[in-house]
């Protein structure tokens, strides 16, 4: 259908309630996947408890109804339980040509509204596909990512292809786009003759299916293959997609014949990607393979830190010592947690404290939340104040050890339904009379010592589930 066969306009009041939707899956599936195929969708009317959208091309149509159109359902149910269905339309043959960029038509219209695309090779990186906010100064480094980070800045800086390819490697939320944008960002800056391409493995197979669509082919070809620099973020994207890896195959042959620089990130080793054709992981593996591994509660924090002093915004040490401890997931939910609180800070205007963060992160929180053992008891308090595990179960009585042993048991105590003598036998074999006369030490010294009392309450809300 058409979205001119839809009757009712959305009022005021379910525009922003899209606009609301839009965010969420913005943060969901990320700035690449959200910018190729949810970005373009339109909020064209809401009637009878159904939601009506329209996408500019059948196949970006097919594409959101077949792999989005159960998330957004539920994204709209959350603005309003009333939506029970969603309908994705194709724009009517009769809207008018969009212009491109550059004050372009795109070009005919045929029968489903679908523009043929004019295929240039562009010149420099696109600003339009670059966020802002991602630049190298803006990065963290820790050791899980500095491996990536240094492999990164080699190329963006050298005036030679370094390592062809660059492979970022890394989980959802680690930071692979971060550096990609970087890179694209700082080649742009430092090199402004050089072409760069940077776009998303789902745009590049889209790209490639429109050429074969309007017989565009050679033009295709001639845009990814003359340029200096090709960037491909989320390449597991094409895996089972024989035709685009066909052709992204022979693309990457013809960059590095010509010893142009190539740039791509997955989110396993190439070694790993299913369903990629043994040629295409080989090549993928030729160059340097970066891994950025999941973050450490020393990166964690140092993000934070980061993040707040770019916000200008004071954040007590112990909030953000309690979310680098409880949100683990990645950054992406780290850094999204700080912006809650900061925000309601903001607009409600009340002091950042740890109970306005637990009642502003309830839902992060418990998404992060998982059953507390002795162990992680253990680990946490030995890692808080900076003490080897091990001495969480040695005879040692030094008060650098004992103290925080005692806090831990205490904590064990108060936070898990294991007996005295259970917690014990997990203290180096110690008596239950031991972790009793531990529990009522901490318990007066927490009346006594500020400082002390500061720490076991933080220790328990990072625990606590």
């Amino acid at each position: 259908m058409t979205i001119d066969s839809i009757p009712a306009q959305a009022t005021t009041e379910q525009n922003v309630q899209w606009e609301r939707v839009r965010g969420r899956l913005r943060t969901e599936v990320g700035e690449a996947a959200f910018n190729s195929w949810l970005k373009p969708l339109t909020l064209q009317t809401i009637d009878d408890r159904k939601v009506a959208m329209a996408a500019p091309t059948r196949f970006m149509r097919d594409w959101v109804v077949k792999n989005y159109a159960d998330r957004i359902r539920a994204l709209w149910q959350e603005q309003d339980p009333q939506f029970d269905s969603i309908e994705v339309a194709v724009l009517s043959a009769r809207a008018p040509a969009k212009s491109t960029e550059n004050g372009q038509d795109d070009g005919q219209t045929d029968a489903d509204g679908l523009a043929a695309p004019n295929i240039v090779a562009s010149s420099g990186a696109h600003e339009g596909s670059l966020d802002p906010r991602f630049h190298f100064d803006q990065f963290v480094v820790g050791k899980p990512n500095e491996l990536a980070y240094a492999a990164a800045r080699r190329t963006a800086e050298s005036e030679t292809v370094t390592f062809n390819p660059l492979y970022l490697a890394g989980g959802v939320g680690l930071g692979k786009t971060h550096l990609m944008h970087a890179i694209a960002a700082h080649i742009r800056a430092r090199f402004p003759a050089r072409r760069v391409v940077y776009l998303s493995a789902e745009r590049f197979m889209y790209e490639f299916i429109k050429a074969l669509r309007f017989k565009n082919a050679m033009a295709f070809k001639d845009k990814f293959r003359s340029v200096d620099v090709l960037m491909i973020d989320d390449v597991q994207f094409i895996a089972g997609k024989e035709s685009t890896q066909e052709e992204f195959f022979h693309t990457f042959n013809a960059l590095i014949d010509q010893n142009r620089q190539i740039v791509i990130s997955g989110d396993r080793s190439p070694s790993d990607l299913d369903n990629m054709e043994e040629r295409l992981r080989s090549r993928l593996g030729w160059g340097l393979v970066a891994d950025i591994h999941a973050t450490d509660y020393e990166l964690r924090l140092g993000i934070l830190q980061s993040k707040a002093d770019q916000a200008g915004a004071e954040v007590p040490q112990q909030v953000l010592e309690f979310l680098a401890h409880r949100i683990t997931s990645n950054v992406r939910e780290l850094e999204g947690g700080l912006n809650r609180v900061l925000a309601y800070s903001n607009l409600v205007g009340r002091p950042i404290t740890l109970e306005t963060t637990q009642e502003v992160l309830r839902d992060l929180l418990r998404a992060n939340d998982r059953r507390v053992t002795i162990e992680d008891i253990q680990r946490r308090v030995a890692e808080h104040f900076n003490i080897r595990m091990a001495d969480m179960h040695s005879p040692r009585r030094a008060r650098a050890v004992a103290r925080p042993r005692q806090v831990a048991m205490y904590l064990c105590k108060q936070l898990t339904a294991r007996s005295l003598p259970e917690i014990g036998r997990k203290f180096g074999g110690r008596d239950h009379t031991t972790v009793m006369h531990a529990v009522r030490r901490v318990e007066e010294l927490s009346q006594m010592d500020a400082a002390l009392a500061e720490d076991v309450d933080l220790l328990r809300r990072m625990l606590e589930g």
